[in-house]
């Protein structure tokens, strides 16, 4: 367990961008390969499926944020009105907010 929150942790101080994770990365990917952690290995392999773009977003300040925000927003608004109004109702208020 100690050894899974280590490792954890290191994956998390990835989550801020910056050029250096790319080498970071591959290091720590090498020092999970050499550990007895099942789970974590399978996550390695996921990662290494489209390495090009854990290595985007690890390194480059670019996000879709704002656009998933309003994705959100607008699934939520249609769930409390489904079944209740048409398109121009919630267009309505889509905009309203």
């Amino acid at each position: 367990m100690t050894e899974l929150a280590r490792l954890t942790g290191e994956f998390a101080a990835f989550l801020t961008p910056a050029q250096a994770n790319d080498d970071k990365l591959t290091r720590w990917i090498a020092t999970v390969r050499t550990a007895g952690l099942p789970h974590l290995h399978s996550f390695c392999n996921g990662l290494e499926l489209d390495r090009a773009a854990v290595n985007a977003g690890l390194t480059l300040p670019h996000h879709n944020g704002r656009t998933e925000g309003v994705n959100t927003r607008t699934k939520k608004i249609m769930r409390q009105m489904h079944g209740r109004a048409g398109f121009d109702l919630l267009r309505h208020r889509i905009l309203l907010q």
